[in-house]
């Protein structure tokens, strides 16, 4: 087995260890144990016999483990573990390496062609020699090996829980060719990928029952999560025909219709998702005219749930002035554009009065879509359809010139591909060029920002809701009082504003 000097933990190996025995949920995907006894790392949820301190190697990331040369556990599977999202306001060097690993997390982060350190340069304005320093001295791997973990992972969930082809999956995970991957898999996990498909542990039934036609997988995430709160931000915003999500006592399910666009090609089907609370799990339900392209579903999926949130850092800043809502994500959106659109109807009137709006819009300029669920038969308006639709068509769903123009200038912008709205966009960019747009304000670009962006740290400043909520409605400068009281919660000030919304 190589050595290697892994970049310093967040938590100490003896507080890891203590974690590790209790199996405490809340650490899932914090730190990962490898067992110098038997050559396989873990997750600290893993339900084998808890193996001897002096056994133990901990771990910040996959890719430090694999390096050191342990294998992933085919019992707890690390591929299912939450991922990490690092903001912060100090130390630069940090800052920039794990903003490089969250691009590599990010399959839409780099759009011009494959991941590789020159993008990734490029993108963060930096050289190629600076990006592989400062991510071996921050993460103590280089970017590729990084990337190559990321990759077998992916590729490793997709053998367990589908009947994808092994060619397919090879694809669709990142690999150039069958040929590279079988020879990746093997050096890193010493079994070739048909060989994992025989000895891995069968996946638990699902949550949700089969359905024909349909690809399972599960999401794992850290607790608190509070699930019934997610789901009822959903279920007071959805749109009937594109979304259901289940009543109230009725089970933590929801559904909804999918359009991506990968590869230059369209994708449109349906995805259902089931909360299994015990696990700390999503068992997600996919449709097979989505498994092309099921790593970036996978990926949406995680960031409309907010399923790699980190509950210890965000209580540590928010739980003295929030303490209530421990649990709460920040709600994502698995298309941008409609996010976008949905924000611009959503401009100084109620949620009530939005979801209307947004209902005419689908029941009038929605493509129909085949679904096994009777409540789901429409897709959203694409942007190319959005784009070309006149004042005369919007105006009879009695959307106002303001927001007609800020929804054209929006579903032009991104079918045209000057906008991008996901989670691997340049946010200050981004941010900017939303005001640039007639009828975006900056409420409206923060709240994008938040939703579909996923940036930790937007604040409606402006919101009239959250002015309410934080008791600064009556003074003279209500936003630039909320600004000031924010400052104590970056960089979480999302989930502040989702905290003080929801109390």
């Amino acid at each position: 087995m190589t050595c290697m000097t892994p970049a310093p933990l967040t938590a100490t190996p003896d507080a890891c260890y203590l974690a590790l025995k209790s199996r405490d949920a809340r650490f899932d995907g914090c730190f990962f144990t490898g067992v110098t006894s038997t050559g396989i790392y873990c997750r600290p949820v893993c339900r084998v016999r808890t193996p001897k301190r002096e056994n133990c190697r901990f771990f910040d990331l996959p890719a430090q483990a694999e390096r050191a040369g342990f294998r992933p556990c085919l019992r707890c599977r690390p591929e299912l573990a939450p991922g990490r999202v690092h903001w912060s306001v100090q130390d630069a060097s940090s800052i920039l390496s794990r903003q490089a690993a969250h691009l590599l997390d990010e399959p839409e982060s780099l759009t011009d062609g494959p991941p590789s350190v020159q993008r990734l340069a490029a993108r963060l304005g930096v050289s190629d020699r600076h990006v592989r320093r400062i991510f071996e001295a921050g993460l103590g791997v280089s970017p590729l090996q990084y990337l190559q973990t990321r990759r077998l992972l992916t590729a490793k969930q997709l053998l367990t829980d589908t009947d994808l082809p092994v060619t397919q999956v090879a694809l669709i995970s990142g690999f150039a060719s069958v040929r590279r991957f079988n020879a990746a898999f093997l050096q890193h996990y010493r079994l070739n990928p048909t060989r994992l498909r025989r000895e891995g542990v069968p996946p638990a039934g699902s949550a949700t029952g089969g359905a024909p036609g349909a690809t399972t997988v599960r999401l794992g995430y850290r607790p608190p999560y509070d699930a019934a709160a997610m789901l009822a931000f959903f279920r007071q915003r959805q749109i009937h025909a594109a979304e259901w999500v289940a009543p109230a006592g009725e089970g933590l399910r929801m559904a909804r219709t999918v359009r991506l666009l990968a590869g230059g090609r369209t994708h449109t089907g349906w995805l259902a998702c089931e909360f299994d609370e015990g696990r700390s799990q999503v068992v997600l339900r996919v449709s097979d005219t989505l498994r092309e392209v099921l790593p970036l579903v996978i990926a949406r999926v995680r960031a409309m749930l907010d399923l790699d949130a980190d509950p210890q850092a965000i209580n540590a800043v928010l739980h003295a002035h929030f303490p209530q809502g421990d649990g709460l994500r920040v709600p994502g959106t698995l298309d941008g554009c409609e996010l976008a659109v949905r924000a611009v109807l959503g401009q100084q009137i109620t949620v009530a009065a939005a979801r209307t709006l947004a209902q005419r819009l689908v029941d009038r300029l929605g493509e129909p879509v085949e679904t096994p669920f009777p409540a789901l038969t429409r897709l959203f308006p694409a942007p190319a359809v959005l784009a070309q639709a006149g004042g005369d068509a919007l105006g009879q769903l009695g959307i106002v010139r303001q927001r007609q123009a800020a929804i054209v200038g929006i579903a032009r912008a991104v079918a045209d591909q000057r906008l991008t709205l996901h989670g691997g966009a340049d946010v200050p960019a981004t941010v900017a060029a939303l005001q640039e747009l007639p009828g975006i304000g900056d409420w409206t670009a923060q709240y994008i920002a938040m939703r579909a962006l996923r940036w930790p740290d937007a604040f409606p400043a402006g919101d009239v809701a959250l002015h309410k909520a934080l008791g600064v409605q009556h003074g003279k400068h209500p936003a630039r009082e909320a600004e000031a009281a924010s400052r104590a919660w970056r960089p979480w000030r999302s989930y502040a504003v989702l905290r003080a919304w929801h109390g």
